[in-house]
């Protein structure tokens, strides 16, 4: 018969063992990698209002045994957590316990957009970026109370969104999407810019509108102020702004095809019935034709001060413009251009 050390010693054995093996158990389901992809990190997102079983099938993908996640998830009681919604960060090699973790940690979206001609790309850019789909951020821009809230219309509200890097979160709704932008548009106008604004007897508003128009004109940033200088010796001499990137949007815009690419104006074009078309209306157009840059809405606030009318792509300095006070001097210029752009065989 056994005495009672050796049974104290096989019962002790027994309980290491278990132990043992228990530690191991858990060492594999918390702690061992469980993760499957070859990228060293990848974002996951989970929509709004996801449930628990939602939420693991988002992830699922990424997982190599979702059965332990499963288990660590409930006892770090994420099951029951309300919110799950958002973008989260895994990375190669993390473990259960630590992919619970990084699902409680709501990451930003480094949200950029430039150079959209309408809302409804604008709409579409967002829609890529977040959860909120481009109808409902249109629908959100286009609201009647919002419009009405911040002295906008459907023409110009493209304008209270600035060109620049946010961060949002993946799952911000297209509301708050849209307040937050309002907000910031709202912050942009300093009183010092609003100051500007005022000197070149525009609102805020029409300061985007002739920067849109602006920006079409030249990539060349140090050339704008003097663009602008341009277009607003016109607005103060009651003279047509005639500028070219207005007749391409009201021609787009007719026809509804923003996609074509008119890198000719024609005698044809000149003539459509568009309120954006300013060789046939005075005064800026009802809204932007474009996102303009903020180097573009400076050069309006700061415009060159001098005594040009008129202004010709240049064919010596691409990118660049010959300027003239008389129209004597413009048309040489014209006359150089036209030349150019018909021996480059450009008809549209």
């Amino acid at each position: 018969m056994l005495n009672t050390k050796k049974i104290i010693y096989i019962l002790v054995a027994l309980v290491v063992t278990v132990l043992a093996g228990y530690g191991i158990y858990m060492y594999r389901t918390i702690f061992a990698s469980n993760t499957k992809f070859a990228a060293s990190e990848v974002y996951v997102t989970i929509p709004t209002g996801a449930t628990y079983e939602q939420a693991k099938a988002a992830i699922a993908p990424f997982v190599e045994d979702v059965a332990k996640f499963d288990q660590v998830a409930h006892k770090k009681s994420y099951p029951t957590r309300k919110d799950k919604a958002g973008r989260f960060l895994l990375k190669n090699g993390m473990n259960s316990n630590e992919i619970v973790n990084a699902l409680r940690q709501n990451l930003p979206v480094k949200l950029a957009f430039n150079n959209q001609e309408r809302l409804e790309n604008f709409a579409g850019r967002i829609g890529a970026q977040l959860e909120a789909d481009s109808l409902s951020v249109l629908n959100a821009c286009l609201d009647p109370q919002f419009l009405a809230d911040n002295g906008l219309n459907k023409n110009n509200v493209l304008s209270v969104f600035i060109p620049n890097s946010y961060e949002f979160f993946w799952n911000t709704s297209a509301v708050a999407f849209r307040d937050k932008m309002a907000k910031e548009y709202r912050k942009f106008w300093t009183p010092a810019r609003l100051e500007k604004a005022k000197k070149v007897n525009l609102n805020p508003e029409e300061v985007i509108a002739l920067a849109s128009i602006v920006h079409k004109e030249t990539v060349k940033a140090d050339e704008r102020p003097i663009v602008a200088g341009v277009y607003l010796n016109r607005l103060q001499k009651g003279m047509k702004l005639e500028a070219d990137p207005t007749v391409i949007y009201a021609v787009k815009a007719v026809s509804n095809d923003f996609n074509q690419v008119i890198k000719r104006v024609l005698y044809k074009d000149l003539e459509t019935n568009s309120l954006y078309n300013t060789y046939k209306y005075n005064g800026l157009p009802p809204g932007p034709i474009a996102m303009p840059d903020i180097s573009a809405i400076d050069a309006v606030l700061n415009p060159a001060k001098h005594n040009y009318i008129y202004f010709c792509a240049s064919v010596t300095r691409f990118g660049y413009h010959e300027f003239a006070v008389t129209p004597a001097q413009h048309e040489v210029n014209r006359q150089k251009y036209v030349a150019w752009v018909s021996a480059q065989g450009i008809k549209r």
